[in-house]
């Protein structure tokens, strides 16, 4: 969204000057408003790093943990919030955190709170973030919420990390035999066209169907950037379009191994906001709601929703989950546990440890079972390759 500069009255006679995003210069003026200001001036602000596509919207999971590493450090020290997004503005390493503290230093020297101000750009934070500030400066605890979302994004980016590490094996494997099947079919093939062509039988329907393909793509070669392209937009569609992803969010649960990796990262991602959350004081139904939003798979989604209806009926939260039939008993039971004794929030957070051993355990089995499957996929490429080229061979040293 566009950033807008203003010119405002602060209690009816001070005048101050700051930026506000929103959509177009209306909804700039009635956030300047809500802000308890009356505005005077109201433009569009250009940024050239903006220009330069240094978007604060845009901001990536590392980004965010080291603004927030950094913000809480400065506020432990015993530095007020403005200052420390002075010096942010003015020292951080990455220029996205720099035009974001500048940004937010601006909000709150307006009168605007830091949850207040985190709050107008949900497009750069989320949801799970301004709730869990707001809840945290509410009590007094800003920075203690700060450094529990630290630790929460931390986790999320080190499980991402080992989930694209495990996959970026099979992933070079793939295109790499890809790539080999394209050399073999345009080059290497049709060198033995002439000869196969001087024997007296037909070929091999494997070696006639390889020969085919690599004219096809030596006159078409085109096809192949665009078969490529369209097979990422297709991808890209199918993931987005809800319909689609409801189809597929069911198969997966049906993978083996592969439901196992699916249910319990969002277990774990669904457990740590709501371990935040409730040490943060945020009341439970509120906590389940944030937590709902971390939930990737629309089937989990669907019945933990569910659940939150229950809870919301009067009914307790263990028992909510149960009957949804998707959550681990070990987890019920360790909830269960600290409805019981007033303890929940330390049963929650021993339930996140719980969630991420096993889910560690499912990596590290994926890993090992990885190199085995892609040693018979390319075993499998070459043994075809090999059947096509040696085939016709064959056949004319039998006749």
């Amino acid at each position: 969204m566009p950033i807008y500069s203003y010119e405002a009255l602060k209690s009816g006679k001070e005048v101050v000057k700051g930026e506000v995003t929103a959509s177009n210069s209306k909804d700039a003026r009635d956030v300047i408003r809500k802000m308890g200001l009356v505005p005077i001036k109201v433009y569009e602000f250009i940024d050239k790093k903006q220009k330069k596509g240094k978007d604060i919207s845009s901001l990536s999971l590392k980004e965010k943990i080291d603004f927030i590493s950094t913000f809480q450090i400065l506020l432990q020290s015993g530095i007020p919030a403005v200052e420390s997004l002075m010096f942010m503005e003015q020292e951080a390493a990455r220029p996205k955190i720099r035009s974001l503290s500048k940004l937010l230093k601006t909000q709150i020297m307006a009168g605007s709170t830091f949850a207040d101000t985190l709050g107008r750009y949900p497009q750069v934070f989320g949801y799970i973030f301004i709730g869990l500030v707001k809840a945290g400066e509410e009590a007094g605890e800003l920075e203690k919420t700060l450094g529990r979302i630290n630790d929460l994004l931390t986790k999320q980016e080190n499980t991402k990390s080992k989930v694209i590490g495990t996959l970026m094996y099979p992933m070079f494997v793939i295109i790499l035999a890809f790539l080999i099947v394209i050399v073999m079919l345009v080059f290497v093939f049709p060198a033995f066209k002439d000869m196969f062509a001087q024997q007296e039988k037909a070929l091999p329907p494997i070696t006639a169907a390889m020969i085919n393909a690599g004219d096809y793509l030596k006159e078409f070669w085109y096809t192949i950037p665009l078969f490529i392209f369209a097979f990422v937009v297709f991808t890209m569609i199918l993931f987005k379009w809800q319909p689609a992803r409801n189809i597929l969010d069911k198969i997966v649960l049906k993978i083996p191994l592969l439901n196992n990796l699916i249910m319990y990262s969002n277990y774990s991602n669904f457990l740590s906001v709501m371990s935040v959350s409730y040490d943060a004081g945020i009341p439970i139904i509120d906590c389940l709601h944030l937590a709902i939003i971390t939930l990737t798979n629309s089937v989990l989604k669907s019945k933990v929703s569910g659940a939150v209806v229950k809870v919301q009926q009067g009914m307790q939260v263990s028992q909510a989950l149960k009957a949804t039939k998707v959550m681990p008993r070990m987890l019920l039971f360790m909830i269960s546990t600290g409805e019981q004794s007033g303890r929940l929030g330390e049963m929650l957070e021993k339930g996140v440890n719980y969630l991420d051993k096993i889910l560690d355990g499912i990596i590290d089995t994926m890993t090992k079972m990885i190199e085995p499957v892609m040693l018979i996929v390319i075993g499998g490429i070459v043994l075809i390759m090999a059947l096509a080229l040696y085939l016709p061979l064959f056949q004319s040293y039998m006749s």
